[in-house]
């Protein structure tokens, strides 16, 4: 599946739209960047609450296929702007990382 499908078919809200058309492989949630940055593979979706620029840096370092803010989280300005400057697509959620990787991996495996 896609960014673009993943976030239609949970209703996400895209903060920042990098490449929507990105397969979306796997998902990692984990809110300590160092551990995410290690373990987090390429293609995955990250779920998260931290929505500032470090968390947009790990985003490029793992390659991820985007970051989803869960339960509404703050996406800050710094990190909006470092987002576009990127390509790092960011959607955001009220639903819980629980939730989410849930849905997630229930979309994945229907593909």
């Amino acid at each position: 599946m896609t960014v673009r499908e993943l976030a239609k078919t949970l209703s996400l809200t895209v903060l920042n739209e990098g490449d929507l058309d990105r397969a979306v492989t796997g998902g990692y949630c984990g809110d300590l960047l160092s551990w995410v940055m290690s373990r987090a593979t390429a293609g995955d979706a990250w779920l998260s609450v931290i929505g500032n620029v470090n968390a947009i840096a790990v985003c490029v370092l793992a390659d991820v296929s985007c970051l989803i803010l869960c339960e509404n989280a703050p996406f800050d300005e710094a990190a909006k702007a470092r987002a576009a400057t990127e390509g790092v697509t960011v959607l955001r959620s009220q639903r819980t990382a629980y939730d989410l990787a849930a849905a997630i991996e229930e979309q994945r495996k229907g593909m």
